[in-house]
């Protein structure tokens, strides 16, 4: 409880956070460390129904050496401690947090309006910059459906942008991985519908 109590006077005296700092705060907290920049996210329901749905999307096909899974934290560098909202990683960093960056095959980030900025300028520099083969987006903000981008490494050590669609997306890099992207706009219309019912 004291740690609680002390965190938002902690939030407000620090400015550049790095890896170090961390362990001062509660041990159950949800961060990211971006950029040296603290975050404590708070997804929706919606979002995490869309992680989960990504997760069984990813699972057929995976190489046997890894696993989908989301809200993993991933091992950067000290100013950086990202936490992809899902990521296909190495078994053998199944009981390590938070994972080595260079055990994560591919990560996908679901845009919230609150994470656009991030999840298209920040994480997507420091994924390529330490050499994250394969970056998908989801972007459910499209009145025409659901976005999908991949990003895929370049030899410049940049993202080129393979797609992006709001159909059925298919690929065989870095495995064979089918993503019902109607799917998720179907899930995404029902929330909305739940909540318009709501008033």
């Amino acid at each position: 409880m004291t740690a609680a109590l002390q965190l938002p006077s902690l939030l407000d005296e620090k400015q550049d956070w790095t890896i170090d700092d961390l362990a001062n705060l509660p041990q159950d907290l949800r961060y990211e460390l971006i950029d040296g920049r603290l975050i404590l996210p708070s997804p929706t329901l919606f979002h995490q129904a869309v992680c989960w749905q990504l997760v069984a999307m990813l699972q057929p096909h995976c190489p046997p050496d890894y696993a989908p899974a989301f809200d993993v934290s991933l091992q950067v560098d000290r100013r950086n401690e990202p936490r992809p909202d899902v990521l296909v990683a190495r078994k053998a960093y199944a009981f390590r947090t938070p994972v080595p960056v260079d055990g994560a095959l591919l990560v996908v980030e679901v845009v919230s309006p609150t994470s656009r900025f991030r999840d298209m300028q920040a994480k997507w520099k420091v994924y390529a910059a330490y050499g994250v083969g394969t970056y998908l987006v989801v972007d459910p903000g499209f009145e025409g459906g659901v976005m999908l981008t991949e990003f895929r490494l370049g030899d410049r050590g940049q993202y080129d942008t393979i797609t992006s669609t709001n159909k059925v997306f298919e690929t065989d890099f870095p495995y064979p991985i089918k993503i019902d992207v109607p799917a998720l706009t179907a899930l995404r219309d029902e929330y909305r519908r739940a909540q318009a019912d709501a008033g």
